[in-house]
């Protein structure tokens, strides 16, 4: 099977926030073992170069898993990845026979038909795993109708929406969250090989003061805000220092319960770390149930010849211009 090109940062022909749902009993039973496993990504954030490092992740997945790899961006009219386009996702018909999606989306209003696509393939009870923004995957502002998919989809699916975080303080040029494994969790298989570190994401704000991760969220690991807008401001008591910054999570579709991991990580910088790459490859084992097979160092993360060299997050023109969908096996 043909391997990701190393200069992936150009995107996939397929266009596509850390959430992860696993395939449902009856999903497994009916998928024929002797095919690959079918991933898709579906990338689509102005914010935080989801059209970057997802791809280096794909990468790094076909070094340990047979899988067939699409990834989905948002374009723009010449077909070059243009992740300030909200109102488009392209490739998203490659979900109908995926057994997991990866998701890392940032405030889309997409047509009806690509979110029913994404709604669809949830439902249905296979995986899923999302990053970061996915907690607010959607933002249908101009559509009341669509106001469930702001709010009420993101905690169900994933276990919270967006409220606040902690702030950006020189975004890129310093770490702003010390991340931990939570005590009695060592033990988890998406934990192996990782190791506390250091990441460039701030806080997001998840649990706490008035708010609470939904139905039976486990976490995994903790962050710790090392510089706090809300501690400047005296209000700890409602958004605390310390959040959980990943976890795992079932949500019951319409055909079936499904696994969810999720990440509020995922600054492009996060995944120059190694604990964070082996954190995003072990979540992806986890979801599609293939934890047995996650070795106790870990899946290799090792980039070798892949160069992964992402441009810092920020709003505007600040992703890479001229990027063109390359076509993935």
């Amino acid at each position: 099977m043909q391997k990701i090109s190393e200069r992936l940062f150009i995107p996939v022909l397929l266009v596509s926030v850390l959430i992860v749902c696993s395939c449902s009993e009856k999903a497994a039973e009916t998928q024929n073992t002797a095919d690959p496993v079918k991933v898709v990504f579906v990338t689509g954030d102005e914010e935080y170069r989801s059209e970057e490092s997802m791809p280096m992740l794909a990468n790094l997945l076909q070094k340990s898993l047979d899988a067939e790899v699409s990834i989905c961006y948002s374009l723009d009219s010449s077909g070059y990845v243009d992740p300030n386009n909200t109102k488009s996702i392209s490739g998203l018909e490659a979900l109908e026979d995926a057994d997991l999606m990866v998701i890392f989306t940032r405030f889309r209003a997409i047509p009806d038909d690509q979110l029913k696509r994404i709604t669809d393939y949830v439902e249905s009870g296979r995986p899923v795993v999302g990053f970061r923004t996915s907690t607010h995957a959607f933002r249908y502002e101009d559509d009341t109708t669509k106001n469930y998919y702001n709010e009420e989809w993101p905690i169900k699916v994933f276990g919270q929406k967006w409220i606040t975080h902690h702030g950006h303080f020189d975004d890129g040029h310093g770490k702003l969250t010390k991340v931990e494994i939570i005590e009695g969790q060592s033990e988890h298989p998406i934990l192996n090989g990782v190791t506390d570190f250091e990441a460039y994401s701030w806080l997001y704000h998840v649990d706490g003061g008035s708010h609470n991760l939904y139905g039976d969220s486990d976490p995994l690991l903790r962050g710790t805000s090392l510089r706090s807008n809300h501690q400047d401001a005296g209000r700890l008591d409602q958004y605390p220092l310390t959040n959980p910054v990943a976890w795992t999570k079932t949500y019951q579709g319409s055909g079936g319960t499904g696994r969810v991991f999720f990440t509020t990580l995922g600054h492009p910088f996060d995944f120059k770390e190694t604990p964070m790459r082996k954190l995003a490859l072990n979540g992806i084992f986890w979801a599609l149930d293939k934890e047995a097979e996650i070795p106790e160092t870990g899946l290799d993360a090792d980039f070798g010849d892949y160069t992964y060299d992402p441009n810092n997050s920020g709003f505007g023109e600040k992703f890479k211009k001229g990027l063109k969908p390359v076509l993935m096996n």
